[in-house]
């Protein structure tokens, strides 16, 4: 056996192969290549640019196949046929088994395992491992389904409107840049909770939030009753311009926190209960005249705040127009927040994104998920809740003013 052994090497060494590494693997390649020729070549009726009688078809070109095997990757030509389909016999037999790593990789990488992991993953398997470009290269057949989900038709009319953004880390032109994945969901007129739309860019510009809402457009979305959002300046511009009717509600959550900002640490407990009970009122005006009173509290300690409220009253109020039983849910972005922090999850540990598809492709596809989840549960508004909405009844109720919290306040000025 080691005569054997030794002879052989001593031949490799004389036809010079035992160097190339890559020998078995190429003539493997050379082999599964012919193979495949000849198989086209027997469904075609006829060798290529031969005439031929027999003929039945002809070449209309190759297409790449990468074809992963225990001596390294394979690159095949697969010819295309002018009429039908080709597939050669011998990829057949692994067909289901590159299927199943196929979802493995995909699943891995939607749920936010990095690229790296997943190699480990592969390998667990009990397969020869894969790198960071094939891992990549794989999950691109995602792009297929985020692209058709993203460009889908929309309902003409979506009552509510949410919109947010994340920020991520994207590598552009050999720089890290941060760039906004903004997201947007709706109700519509059943009730049901729907992801509209999800685009990355700058964020905070007008023209960035200008085509996102036209896309919007284009795809069907003509009415929106209330858009929730935080003070973006370019989104209330673009809302002005794309969608004019809509009334426009400033998250409570984030001006809170803008606020509370202006205050004192050690005060700060106290204005936010004070704060709270203008959002407790039961409607409109009564809020109004409550956020007034306590902006009069507020003007001899904290000036700013005070004006910061004044301003903001048309913008923090706007839900209180709205069925009762929305309220909870219209007047911060929170709905959307729990998507954000999804996104965040998965996608932290990726880092710094290696270009604008990944992102696309892994958020995408979460938001994917996501919608089909509110698919199969229930409304998020009763549909009694959302005809008082669209057909709502005069008649209001009014209930007394709250006006107690605000001597403690007048009583800390003095």
């Amino acid at each position: 056996m080691t005569d054997a052994t030794i002879a052989l090497k001593q031949y490799l060494n004389k036809l010079g192969l035992e160097q190339d590494s890559d020998f078995l693997r190429e003539a493997t390649e050379m082999l599964a290549q012919m193979l495949i020729d000849l198989e086209a070549e027997a469904q075609i009726g006829a060798a290529k640019h031969e005439r031929s009688e027999q003929r039945r078809n002809q070449r209309n070109g190759y297409r790449r196949r990468r074809w992963e095997t225990r001596v390294g990757e394979l690159e095949l030509n697969i010819p295309k046929l002018r009429k039908g389909s080709f597939f050669p016999s011998l990829l057949e037999p692994r067909k289901r088994s590159e299927q199943a790593l196929l979802t493995v990789v995909q699943e891995a990488y939607v749920n936010g395992v990095s690229t790296r992991k997943v190699d480990v993953l592969v390998k667990s398997l009990g397969l020869s491992g894969i790198d960071k470009s094939k891992v990549s290269r794989i999950c691109k057949a995602l792009d297929e389904q985020v692209e058709q989900f993203s460009q889908r038709r929309l309902q003409s009319h979506y009552p509510y409107v949410w919109l947010d953004a994340k920020a991520l880390k994207v590598r552009e032109n050999h720089r890290v840049v941060s760039l906004a994945f903004v997201i947007g969901i709706g109700v519509d007129p059943q009730g049901e909770r729907h992801v509209l739309g999800f685009e990355l860019g700058a964020g905070e510009s007008e023209p960035f939030w200008l085509d996102f809402m036209r896309s919007l457009r284009r795809r069907g979305l003509e009415q929106v009753d209330l858009v929730i959002s935080d003070a973006h300046e370019g989104l209330k511009s673009a809302l002005e311009q794309v969608f004019s009717g809509a009334a426009w509600q400033r998250c409570t959550v984030h001006f809170m926190r803008n606020l509370l900002a202006q205050i004192p640490r050690k005060d700060r407990k106290q204005v936010a209960a004070v704060l709270k009970l203008i959002f407790a009122q039961p409607d409109r005006e009564l809020a109004g005249e409550y956020l007034r009173q306590v902006a009069g509290a507020m003007q001899v300690r904290w000036p700013r705040a005070a004006e910061m409220l004044l301003e903001a009253e048309d913008d923090i109020l706007v839900y209180k127009t709205f069925p009762e039983q929305h309220h909870r849910s219209i007047h911060s972005t929170n709905p959307l927040e729990r998507i954000i922090r999804e996104v965040h999850r998965r996608t932290r540990v990726v880092g710094v994104f290696p270009n604008r598809p990944s992102v696309l492709r892994l958020a995408g596809t979460l938001l994917i998920e996501q919608d089909e989840e509110w698919r199969a549960g229930r409304r998020y508004f009763s549909q009694e809740s959302m005809r008082e909405l669209l057909d709502p009844d005069p008649a209001t109720q009014t209930a007394p003013l709250l006006v107690e919290p605000l001597i403690n306040l007048d009583a800390q000025a003095r």
